[in-house]
């Protein structure tokens, strides 16, 4: 059976050099390749958690909205005190149902656990513990 497409998420983005910033000193990722010329600041491709994702500039014409991002983390209490050290600020937690519990940015149900928050370019990301623990 031949393999499927190659999966890519596209990252809508503002400005080139803070995003590329913000996605390799402070998430940890790496940036592959990037546009030369006149095009630097409007495509570059990294890798995430063994993720590839594409920044791209869309331009005044284009709006480009995506659905968030969600980075699975094993200890989502670890990782956002990492994230808020590097001065990462969350969205506040929101209650999924009656057994939700709510911890700072996190909220935890039974099925796992979330904490929202936004890329310097404004695109929500979150973070995902499954339970039980991956």
């Amino acid at each position: 059976m031949p393999a499927g497409p190659k999966f890519v998420t596209l990252i809508p983005i503002q400005n080139m050099s803070r995003a590329i910033k913000f996605y390799t000193k402070t998430l940890g990722g790496r940036v592959t390749e990037r546009a030369r010329g006149p095009m630097k600041d409007f495509w570059a491709a990294g890798r995430i958690g063994g993720a590839d994702i594409w920044f791209v500039n869309p331009g005044q014409r284009e709006k480009r909205k995506l659905a968030y991002t969600t980075f699975l983390v094993k200890d989502i209490k670890r990782y956002v005190r990492k994230l808020k050290t590097a001065g990462v600020r969350f969205e506040k937690a929101e209650r999924m149902g009656k057994d939700t519990k709510i911890d700072g940015p996190i909220a935890f149900d039974t099925w796992g656990a979330s904490a929202f928050f936004k890329d310097t370019e404004g695109n929500l990301l979150m973070a995902w513990q499954n339970f039980p623990p991956m």
